[in-house]
């Protein structure tokens, strides 16, 4: 059943025709149409997903080349992360409003010319500028990305989708530390521009020829009002939590309490705005996708995933090279195995959901992932490489038989006028939890390098003593978050089949 019933709801679905768009009635597979424009858009998500991590190794660098602080080179990071966090409450409004092919475009012309304006930069404040337009066409494509999906994928069919997508939600992210590795043993750090223009303008061009608008529209209301509140409150809370690593630490005379108060309020009213406009069906961002019990368990749950994963990836590569002072290439090249792996596991993990439903494989792989968290508090300075690439590995597999289903059933619950508001609202949690858990992790890990510090350690052990701590209390979260996944359930059907959607 429905939670609710709006006028969009009640909209008869385009034909086929108007849609541009040929099923399999029989078959429930994606077409010769379909098929490429889903492909293109996985893999185009995939290179700017890469990008959102790609910063971290190469931050010594910058610091050095381009004569700036620590606190500083990390704008580069947190920069794109407030963008994402500003732009993708506003897709629930893009997605509803405009054609697939459109957005399609802005997108990857967005994150086309941020990638040309950071290879072109001379300085800090021209990169800056480039990794925030580069931001602002991943913060569409993430969304644009879901809702394609759930509107051209029957049912049956999404969770080996979303199983690919997961590989570009997880394993993107994993692997930007290694790629950056790879390019900065050998070139200069524009080149990590420079090698991915080609590829996004080879997107762009088939784009032209691929991309349908095989997705619905409808006449979206713009609020304003709403969008400024939005901006204020994620992007707030994004940078209030960037802030509270770096206070830990020493590194900046600002109070994170302030702009994370300021977040807090405005996304109160952001909320209550949202309430009332939900009332004539004109919400910037609806949040009635709460009124579907699977969409809110599997989004606690995904916030926890994800501030798990962020987490350790910004920790690993710290302990590696400034404990046990290993280069570059030699940090991406043993954070490699794990991204690898998850991608390898996550259309099999897709296929299991689409037979098994989301909860025999969310308990099995949140406990891994909790046992994963668990062996990474033994690292210290004479731990052994290949235990820490093992357990890291162990990591990225439980934490991939948790993406998918979450995803899958968090997205399908909803009927499908929510699908866009559902998708932004996802993406927009994801980031919001990246942010949270390299915060937590950080502060964790500075809080107790510091206490090390004044017991007389030196400082590859007291930094080896932080992570540990860091590390103590994830795999504390991670446990308690074992319990939660008992009550996943697979999504009931939310609408009745309509020709729209690929195999029915």
């Amino acid at each position: 059943m429905r939670p609710f019933a709006s006028p969009v709801d009640r909209k008869p679905f385009v034909t086929l025709e108007q849609n541009h768009q040929t099923a399999s009635p029989s078959t429930g597979t994606l077409t010769h149409r379909t098929g490429p424009v889903i492909a293109l858009l996985v893999g185009s998500a995939f290179v700017v997903i890469l990008n959102e991590t790609i910063m971290g190794v190469a931050l010594p660098r910058l610091m050095t080349d381009l004569d700036i602080t620590a606190a500083t080179a990390q704008w580069l990071t947190t920069g794109f992360l407030l963008t994402m966090a500003i732009v993708i409450p506003c897709t629930g409004y893009l997605l509803a409003r405009f054609p697939l092919r459109g957005l399609f475009f802005t997108a990857m012309s967005l994150f086309a010319t941020g990638t040309l304006i950071a290879a072109l930069s001379p300085g800090f404040e021209m990169l800056l500028a480039g990794r925030v337009v580069q931001a602002s066409g991943t913060a569409i494509m993430i969304p644009l990305l879901f809702t394609t999906v759930l509107n051209v994928v029957a049912p049956e069919r999404r969770g080996r989708m979303m199983g690919v997508i997961t590989i570009v939600i997880a394993v993107a992210p994993a692997i930007g530390p290694t790629v950056a590795g790879v390019v900065l043993s050998a070139l200069d750090w524009r080149w990590m521009f420079w090698l991915v223009l080609p590829i996004a303008l080879l997107a762009i061009a088939l784009g032209a020829v691929w991309v349908r608008n095989v997705t619905e529209t409808s006449h979206a209301t713009f609020d304003p009002l709403s969008a400024v509140l939005a901006a204020i409150g994620f992007g707030g809370s994004i940078y209030g939590l960037s802030l509270i690593g770096e206070s830990a630490s020493g590194d900046t005379p600002v109070s994170f309490w302030v702009p994370l108060v300021v977040g807090a309020v405005a996304l109160g009213v952001f909320v209550l705005r949202q309430l009332s406009l939900q009332k004539t069906d004109t919400a910037f961002l609806d949040l009635r996708t709460f009124a579907s019990r699977s969409f809110s368990l599997a989004v606690a749950l995904v916030v926890v995933v994800m501030a798990a994963l962020f987490g350790s990836l910004i920790l690993l590569p710290l302990f590696l090279q400034d404990a046990l002072g290993l280069d570059t290439l030699e940090v991406g090249l043993m954070m490699l195995p794990g991204g690898v792996l998850m991608g390898v596991i996550a259309p099999i993990v897709g296929a299991l959901f689409d037979r098994f439903g989301p909860r025999p494989l969310v308990l099995p792989g949140m406990s891994v992932a909790a046992v994963a968290l668990w062996g990474m508090t033994t690292f210290d300075m004479d731990t052994e490489i290949w235990w820490i690439v093992l357990v890291y590995m162990v990591l990225n597999l439980g934490l991939g038989f948790v993406f998918t289903p979450l995803l899958t059933s968090a997205l399908g619950s909803l009927p499908r006028a929510l699908y866009s508001h559902g998708s932004a609202v996802m993406s927009t949690l994801q980031q919001v939890a990246g942010a949270a858990g390299t915060a937590l992790f950080i502060t964790l890990m500075s809080l107790g390098t510091r206490r090390a510090e004044d017991a007389g350690d030196g400082p590859a052990e007291a930094l080896a003593a932080g992570v540990h701590s860091a590390f103590l209390v994830g795999a504390v979260i991670a446990t308690v978050a074992v319990a939660l996944t008992l009550f996943v359930r697979r999504p009931a059907d939310v609408e009745e089949p309509s020709p729209q959607v690929v195999g029915h």
